[in-house]
């Protein structure tokens, strides 16, 4: 019975592919542990820590024919546990990407439909492959590449409930609408790229339902020569948000220096505004990193800006990394000095504006081409400023640690000869 039913699939797959230049499915499973113990915020003394594990199963595919790409990615996100082993319905099946790209000509296509959005770092656009479900949006995307070195990538999303007679107003919790210009240039060692995104957030005056943009508008330099690498980003934020102007900035810096074949190094900060506790204008001063990979900055322990710290005292975060790699595998030690850009305030008295300092230590080991562990350990070793930001006790122990197991191993392969 399985020899007629292997049999039956691979002839259904011949048919679909049988004039398509190429076809492809690629799995994505992966699970992890977590044991949280003051992750993203000080442990209260009440509390206990949490563990869990988290599993992602993804299917990746792709078919490509003459000026035409489709790509669909279903997934299921789950705990283990949070569905009854004799459950008919699991509600957290979904599409991750679901989108079409259409090239036009050698320099200019279009894509639509739910796809990631991946920009420069990831600071203000990325896919957070990190968290289990990662992150994509419902868009779409004019791409111009006029030659090698030059892109423009325009792209726009207009969000609804569902499909309506008359206005609703928009009830999940994200932005109505955005418009986005991102322009990338390559000169010989200097990478250059421009953002301009306009983000449009819904609110309420009463029952009835208004929209506010706010600007994004930043450059990122990269400069490569051997084995230096230097960066910076800078942006600011203007506009307005429920109501209230915006008026906001971000900038970072790195260095990194390849001291050998398996060791790199890398010293860096990030300044992220905020606005002073005893602040009483209205006005929207913190800095918000909008849709980045979040979790790639600021520690592991994500104390900041992943789904918290927003409309907040700001960040500054100076930072070094040491990492070590060779043949399967690697290893990355990254302290974080944190400190406040704002000021912080405990009945009516400033505080300190250094909050902590965060120990990240991270292991990868590549067992075989298509399976990946990772693990790490995180260390907060926070202050009196801390708490008085967050809550909690700072000698709580407050540590993180995690194991992953990723399998992405391409399970089918299809390319045509057939000339379309």
């Amino acid at each position: 019975m399985k020899k007629y039913i292997y049999t039956a699939f691979i002839t259904i797959l011949g048919t679909i592919t049988i004039s398509a230049q190429q076809f492809d499915i690629n799995a994505d499973l992966r699970a992890k542990f977590e044991n949280r113990n003051g992750y993203g915020t000080l442990k209260p003394d009440t509390l206990k820590a949490a563990s869990f594990i988290t599993q992602r199963t993804r299917l990746i595919l792709e078919y490509s024919f003459k000026n035409v790409m489709l790509r669909v990615s279903p997934q299921n996100v789950k705990t283990w546990g949070d569905v009854a082993t004799t459950s008919k319905t699991d509600a957290n099946n979904a599409f991750h990407e679901a989108y079409g790209e259409v090239k036009m000509n050698e320099k200019l296509s279009f894509k639509l439909g739910r796809q990631e959005i991946n920009y420069d770092d990831a600071r203000i656009f990325g896919n957070v492959d990190w968290l289990t479900q990662a992150r994509s949006h419902d868009a779409f995307l004019i791409k111009f590449n006029p030659n090698t070195k030059n892109q423009f990538h325009f792209g726009f999303a207009l969000n609804a409930n569902k499909e309506t007679n008359f206005y609703e107003n928009y009830t999940v919790p994200q932005y109505k609408s955005l418009q986005y210009l991102w322009y990338h240039t390559d000169l010989k060692k200097l990478g250059l790229s421009v953002l301009v995104l306009n983000n449009g957030m819904p609110y309420l005056v009463g029952t009835d339902e208004k929209v506010d943009y706010s600007q994004t508008i930043g450059t990122r330099l990269v400069f490569k020569n051997g084995n230096l690498n230097i960066d910076g980003a800078a942006y600011l934020q203007t506009g307005k948000l429920s109501d209230k102007s915006v008026n906001a900035n971000y900038l970072s810096a790195n260095i990194s220096y390849k001291l050998s074949a398996t060791l790199n190094t890398t010293l860096g900060f990030e300044r992220l505004s905020g606005k002073d506790q005893n602040d009483t204008s209205t006005d929207v001063k913190s800095f918000n990193p909008l849709y980045g990979t979040n979790h790639k900055f600021n520690g592991y322990m994500d104390y900041f800006y992943v789904g918290n710290h927003a409309n907040s005292v700001g960040l500054i975060d100076i930072y070094a990394t040491l990492g070590y790699e060779k043949n399967k595998f690697s290893a990355k030690l990254t302290p974080h000095y944190f400190a406040s850009a704002a000021s912080i305030y405990k009945t009516g008295v400033k505080q300190d504006s250094y909050l902590g300092t965060e120990l990240d230590f991270t292991l990868a080991y590549k067992m075989y081409d298509y399976v990946t562990i990772d693990a790490g350990f995180s260390q907060m070793f926070a202050t009196t400023s801390m708490e008085v930001l967050k809550g909690g006790n700072k000698n709580a122990g407050n540590n993180w640690a995690f194991i992953s197991i990723k399998i992405n191993p391409n399970l089918f392969n299809y390319k045509s000869e057939l000339k379309p």
